[in-house]
């Protein structure tokens, strides 16, 4: 059985695609580490990088060639300022060369990474990388399967699970309840026993602590950055203005301080929506812009649970703090898990029910158990998020993470609060649909959807409209 911690459904990274950026990214950094255990680095005269199916029909909207480039030059998308982004890749690109471990080589951007149209057969995102010496050739295929997960076609990917195992080992949602039962504890605490299995409890605090504050910078830095996104379609910064608009001229100098200042404000309804749609937009603005967000469980999807977290903090209860950070973290994580396990977390392989669907479901049960949702009422609360998102498509225009995603985040958090609000007014014992359900008929929604809707930009709003029209 996989073992999925909380941290590999959390990631942090560079946007704007956890399938399209990261993946490709670690992947580019996963054959730079096989040339250096091959003892092949310092030979190599030429290496080219073959882009298949999705990444390559949406690859330039996606940033998936930078991903390439950033991850060959040895950078690392977590802690790289991103600042250094644009002067790294401008180097590449007008010296013609690029820095391989410990040496440079050739490297022509516009001829040595090729956007093949054609689909590999075991997923849709593959990469294929090549790497000449004087005498030899070696190349490897890897594949992005969503969320920033990389793995080979023929590579044993349990081989870590053998060698570690959860003490509560959970493939579905109602073996997840039954340990829950059996054990007479939350699903938070069920996961912290098997997170702490790989870690120590310092670890795992530090850990959620570090995600939690990558989640709040990008809040802040989105509502405090305004203009045009970057990538050709003009799209304006929204969360500038609504944020603006909202908090006034009240006065504080970090996140934690505007936090704070937040929680102060008196709130009505129909600002709610507003400060939740603000906090979604202002992550994935950032991530539109090759900021570091967390993917949670994709960087497409990555604004739903810092805003819905948020809306916890600093409308629900005001006292909350760490312990209830980490709750809401543990929790999301498992159920992106068993996602992943039984369906996809991959827009390229289930359309955006795959990502927006995943997150707002992650979210509704978090903010369930914080709300005092049983676990029976958590699980619900994760199946009606998703059962409101099941066939939706992924048609971002010119390939872009842009329109309609960002507006998407806003859309899947608002649902998922909604959705914990109805599970806890239900008696979760009797639900008609369970989790596992409605994870099986998502994954057999994604297998009977149009190759078209599903991350190529060659359907939906990406025909209809397309970058000439904006």
């Amino acid at each position: 059985m996989e073992c999925i911690s909380v941290f590999d459904m959390l990631k942090i990274g560079v946007g704007p695609s956890s399938s399209h950026t990261l993946g490709p990214w670690r992947a580019a950094e996963q054959f730079l580490k096989e040339l250096r255990n091959r003892n092949l680095i310092d030979t190599i005269i030429s290496i080219k990088v073959d882009l298949y199916g999705s990444l390559s029909l949406t690859g330039k909207g996606h940033a998936t060639d930078l991903a390439v480039m950033l991850g060959l030059s040895g950078a690392d998308p977590e802690y790289i300022p991103v600042e250094s982004i644009d002067v790294i890749i401008s180097a590449i690109k007008n010296k013609k060369e690029i820095f391989l471990g410990n040496e440079i080589i050739p490297f022509c951007f516009e001829t040595d990474i090729v956007f093949n149209r054609n689909f590999l057969p075991f997923h849709a995102n593959g990469l294929t990388f090549t790497a000449k010496t004087d005498t030899e050739t070696y190349s490897e295929t890897f594949y992005s399967i969503g969320g920033g997960f990389v793995v080979k076609e023929k590579e044993d990917h349990h081989k870590d699970e053998i060698l570690h195992s959860f003490p509560f080992p959970i493939e579905k949602a109602d073996e997840l309840l039954a340990f829950c039962a059996q054990e007479k504890k939350k699903i938070s605490e069920i996961v912290y026993e098997n997170e702490k299995t790989m870690r120590s409890e310092e670890e795992i605090h530090n850990e959620l602590l570090r995600i939690w504050d990558t989640m709040l910078e990008c809040m802040y830095i989105g509502c405090h950055s305004e203009g045009i996104l970057p990538g050709g379609l003009n799209v304006k910064r929204r969360a500038y203005d609504m944020h603006k608009n909202l908090i006034g001229v009240l006065p504080y100098e970090d996140p934690y301080s505007w936090l704070q200042i937040i929680r102060q404000t008196e709130v009505k309804f129909r600002q709610i929506l507003k400060w939740v749609s603000c906090f979604a937009l202002a992550v994935n603005e950032v991530n539109a812009s090759l900021g570091r967000v967390v993917t949670a469980p994709t960087n497409g999807s990555a604004g739903v649970i810092p805003a819905v977290l948020m809306y916890y903090l600093v409308i629900e209860n005001h006292e909350a703090g760490e312990k209830e950070i980490k709750q809401f973290l543990m929790v999301a994580g498992e159920i992106g898990s068993i996602f992943k396990k039984g369906a996809t977390i991959s827009a390229a392989m289930g359309g955006c029910q795959a990502e927006i669907g995943v997150s707002s479901a992650m979210a509704a049960a978090a903010l369930c158990e914080l709300m005092g949702g049983t676990p029976a009422q958590v699980t619900m609360a994760a199946e009606i998020a998703m059962e409101h998102h099941l066939g939706l498509t992924c048609d971002p225009i010119g390939g872009l993470v842009q329109v309609p995603c960002i507006e998407r985040n806003t859309m899947g958090a608002i649902k998922a609060i909604n959705a914990a609000e109805l599970a806890l007014e239900t008696d979760a014992l009797h639900a008609k649909v369970p989790l596992d359900k409605v994870i099986n008929t998502m994954w057999e929604t994604a297998k009977d959807m149009n190759t078209k809707y599903k991350e190529t930009s060659e359907g939906g709003l990406a025909v209809a409209v397309g970058l000439a029209d904006c």
